[in-house]
């Protein structure tokens, strides 16, 4: 089920790059985790005394309506293109299963126990809508009951429909002759049109059609741009990965990102040409986050919030844009860390510990050894694509910010590498990993940035180290390399 990871992938993928067959192996690994991940919430339901009998019934009901979905929907359209299988393998239903993993699991108190059944309700009515909304991409007729959480009904790829009540509300939900009408006590009905692939319009004030940026490439599929759905971002935590949280768009904002969007393949591909596929074939959606509070005035000009979820491949979390440059810098960066994410799964490449202990440049605070390497490999192939645009030349614009920006993130990770390969921790394929890391970075040394910004990158790490070694005076447990 899990095809294990060729030496050849390995070393492409330590250079930073990755041909078209091994970006392939790695959608096809994370897609067959996510759909094994459904299967254990299915199976987790089944066991567990925190799900609700009737909760139990309507999972399985939705399943089979999926299965419906599949079998009579889309004919003549391939498996992996069907409207089911996009909807299983969409990034954000991998957190919505680890969260339901996490509440069918033995609840510790009679509070905890009444916490549980209120959130797996909740999570799981949402796996009714994004069922219901399958089996319309399907062209599937139905009758069924939803429920809206906070005020809103997401139903995935198609919208939401605002229901001004913040506690649970049915909704029903009939789909007849490519009309999807949606009905709530006291209230109108909605009557929603799907357009083709993402999307849905209506005449009514209720309802928000789910956007889309267009393809990177021609021909290549709309992207998502996730502003609606609740699962994108950490469920209960708006300060998760140091970041505000999740953005909801107006119009405006929603514009915003297709200005910066529809420039951001060019600047891929200056990048390298490797980089744009990288992002066509890896990318599945965009989630847009708010700028933290704390963010210093550098980052809200780059426009540098970001970040990435395990659970989550194919996502990318992002503040909206200053241009389409530093988006592109961005997407580089966080598919980097997923690609690297996706690797530690298939095939471990270190046994260190998680203590943090590890100098890193870019980052005031000492790192774990993976963290370490997460943060080296993201910034190696920043490093890449920087002198990539800087050697083409044509954007004279950026030239000057390109050799900079080369210049800082290739010192970064040569101060990095030794740490990362002196450690007994490695294991052979983390070794071959780390030693096509450092091939690339040796590579990277043959085109070297003029000679200020050469010096001004040292400069820069040096000052790092130094205000590092003020901060943990005498710590021989924290390697300064």
């Amino acid at each position: 089920m899990f095809p294990p990871l060729p030496d050849l992938a390995l070393a492409e993928l330590g250079a930073t790059g990755g041909g078209p067959a091994t970006l392939a192996l790695l959608v096809r690994d994370q897609d067959s985790r996510r759909l094994l991940l459904l299967r254990a919430v299915l199976e987790a339901a089944d066991a567990s005394t925190e799900c609700p009998p009737a909760a139990r019934q309507r999972l399985h009901e939705d399943w089979a309506l999926l299965e419906e979905a599949e079998a009579l929907g889309a004919p003549g359209v391939a498996l992996h293109r069907s409207p089911v299988r996009a909807a299983l393998c969409r990034p954000l239903l991998g957190p919505w299963a680890r969260r339901c993993l996490q509440g069918l699991a033995p609840a510790h108190s009679a509070a905890d126990h009444e916490r549980r059944q209120r959130e797996l309700a909740e999570d799981l009515a949402h796996f009714s809508a994004l069922v219901a909304a399958a089996a319309v991409r399907a062209g599937v007729p139905f009758a069924v009951r939803l429920t809206a959480h906070g005020g809103t009904l997401v139903l995935p790829s198609l919208g939401a429909l605002r229901t001004g009540h913040q506690g649970p509300l049915r909704v029903d939900a009939v789909h007849r002759n490519g009309r999807l009408t949606l009905r709530r006590p006291g209230e109108p009905d909605v009557c929603v049109v799907p357009e083709e692939g993402v999307g849905a319009w209506s005449d009514s004030r209720a309802w928000t059609p789910a956007y889309v940026l267009p393809g990177l490439r021609p021909g290549d599929p709309p992207l998502p741009l996730e502003d609606l759905d609740p699962y994108r971002a950490a469920h209960g935590d708006p300060q998760c990965y140091g970041l505000t949280g999740p953005a909801t768009l107006d119009d405006g904002q929603r514009k915003h990102w297709l200005q910066a969007w529809s420039g951001t393949a060019a600047a891929l591909r200056l990048g390298g040409e490797r980089r744009l596929t990288e992002a066509a074939t890896l990318l599945r959606c965009l989630v847009p986050l708010a700028m933290p509070d704390r963010a210093s005035d550098d980052d809200r000009a780059r426009g540098s919030c970001s970040a990435t979820r395990r659970e989550a491949f194919g996502a990318v979390l992002s503040s909206a844009p200053p241009d389409a440059t530093r988006l592109a810098a961005t997407l580089v960066h966080e598919l980097h860390h997923a690609k690297l994410a996706v690797v530690s799964e298939m095939l471990p490449l270190h046994h260190a510990d998680g203590r943090a202990r590890y100098f890193a440049p870019w980052r005031p605070d000492p790192r774990p050894y993976d963290g370490l390497l997460q943060g080296a490999y993201a910034h190696l192939a920043l490093a890449d694509f920087h002198q990539h645009r800087a050697l083409d030349g044509t954007d004279r614009a950026h030239l000057d910010s390109d050799w900079s920006q080369f210049a800082r993130y290739h010192a970064q990770v040569g101060a990095a590498l030794p740490a990362l390969v002196g450690s007994a921790e490695l294991t052979p394929p983390g070794r071959k990993f780390v030693e096509c890391l450092v091939e690339a970075h040796a590579r990277m040394a043959e085109h070297p940035a003029p000679r200020a910004h050469a010096v001004r990158a040292r400069e820069y790490v040096m000052a790092a180290r130094r205000l590092w070694a003020q901060r943990l005076p005498g710590d021989p447990g924290a390697p300064l390399a």
